[in-house]
């Protein structure tokens, strides 16, 4: 079974809709971890619309498991990575005026100024990973450029409205996972997974890590952090 990272991204979004000082995202960090989880995400977007600055550096001090921070391919998130050192990275598409991220990194299109970012981690020792959609393309990209990781965007899977559809999705990522481990990547995955459709993606083999957040949160809304994430680890396992 994969690990779990839980996305504590909308502990912060309810915080930041009465601009205060609570619920604490570095609190739902360290209950996450009590739960079980096996590793804190959070993204810090260049609006600074949920997770903040100061978010970053506490989680980096407080996390026990692995903290990764996803962020866009810019210079300012470059710095403020080089500064924290996450255990890793995942550079992630971004535009301002999405609700949450759309699709994945196009590697094809970006190789020189994506592969230089990729380099200036790793070489400070912060493993990568690269947001992707499971296009042949891209994978081969992403192993040509020494990423870690990719991370398989499962949105469409997520998304998908019948029974024909979901498989033809959870096919295509199986078709990436395959592709990306015979060149040498680490397969993550992510993006929309719930309680309810988790276990095909965490059966897939080779799958290392699952990215989650928005469901956990929300169930932990009503029943509290600690039994959110230990309800996902056994949805995870069928």
């Amino acid at each position: 079974m994969p690990t779990l990272g839980v996305n504590i991204d909308h502990i912060a979004t309810i915080r930041q809709a009465r601009r205060t000082v609570e619920p604490d995202p570095i609190a739902a960090a360290v209950l996450a971890e009590l739960a079980g989880a096996d590793g804190i995400t959070a993204h810090l977007r260049e609006d600074r619309r949920h997770i903040q600055d100061r978010d970053v550096r506490l989680l980096r001090q407080t996390v026990r498991t692995h903290f990764n921070l996803e962020m866009a391919a810019t210079d300012e998130m470059l710095a403020i990575a080089l500064d924290v050192k996450p255990d890793y990275v995942t550079l992630v598409p971004e535009k301002r005026e999405e609700v949450t991220t759309e699709g994945g990194l196009d590697i094809v299109g970006q190789l020189a100024r994506i592969g230089e970012i990729v380099d200036k981690l790793q070489n400070t020792g912060i493993p990568v990973s690269l947001f992707i959609d499971a296009e042949p393309a891209q994978i081969e990209a992403s192993a040509k450029m020494q990423a870690k990781f990719i991370e398989l965007h499962t949105g469409k899977y997520a998304e998908a409205q019948d029974e024909t559809s979901k498989n033809q999705e959870l096919n295509f990522l199986a078709q990436g996972c395959e592709q990306a481990i015979k060149a040498g990547l680490r397969v993550n995955a992510g993006h929309g997974l719930t309680y309810w459709n988790v276990y095909p993606v965490a059966a897939l083999p080779g799958m290392e890590e699952l990215n989650i957040g928005h469901t956990i949160i929300s169930r932990a809304a009503l029943v509290g952090m600690e039994r959110a994430v230990r309800e996902m680890k056994q949805a995870m396992m069928g």
